[in-house]
């Protein structure tokens, strides 16, 4: 197993993420790019101590920029995890 440091960033914490949250059990999570929905399970279940029922895992695309010269440039992506908890289970974000 690898250790929960090396798969979880931390939070996203949008608007929209704070009310699935509160309503559906969803949370989300950036992670490292090499993480899988495996690895991510175990770890949010070993660092939280609560039940995993479902994890979505999306890439997300860097934006394009320019500066003020006119030249385009990229910035980096990342990785997301939508994470669905058992009915009842919660985690408190500190």
């Amino acid at each position: 197993m690898i250790s929960p440091d090396k798969v979880l960033k931390g939070f996203r914490l949008t608007e929209k993420s704070n009310r699935a949250s509160s309503e559906i059990g969803q949370y989300t999570f950036e992670v490292y790019t090499n993480s899988t929905k495996y690895t991510i399970r175990e770890a949010i279940e070993k660092t939280f101590e609560v039940t995993v029922r479902r994890v979505n895992v999306i890439n997300v695309k860097g934006k394009q920029t320019r500066n003020r010269r006119g030249q385009s440039s990229f910035k980096p992506g990342f990785k997301k995890a939508l994470v669905t908890l058992k009915e009842g289970d919660k985690i408190e974000m500190i």
